[in-house]
């Protein structure tokens, strides 16, 4: 399936649908931030917000899954890893 859509619209197009998907998912996260602060109020709900934000993550995960198609399987685990680990070491050095 996910080779149909690369062939229909090509690399380019998919990459460029994946930029617009992670934008709008940014988008969503910032709004559910918002919420979750209760600092600059919006009148879209918590549950709303939510629920955009999954969408928006759902289309980001669709279109990596298409690329994979493209580009084979995309391992980031290793690179997961090490962000994680880099993540956890500032953190540490935050409570000191």
């Amino acid at each position: 399936m996910n080779r149909y859509v690369i062939e229909k619209i090509g690399e380019a197009a998919a990459l460029e649908q994946l930029a617009e998907e992670a934008a709008e998912l940014a988008q969503a996260a910032l709004k559910l931030a918002r919420i979750a602060r209760g600092e600059n109020p919006t009148p879209v709900t918590r549950k709303s917000a939510f629920d955009a934000f999954v969408e928006e993550l759902a289309d980001v995960k669709l279109c990596v899954s298409v690329l994979e198609t493209e580009y084979g399987n995309i391992d980031t685990e290793g690179t997961v890893a090490v962000k994680y680990q880099r993540w956890l070491h500032r953190l540490s050095k935050m409570a000191e």
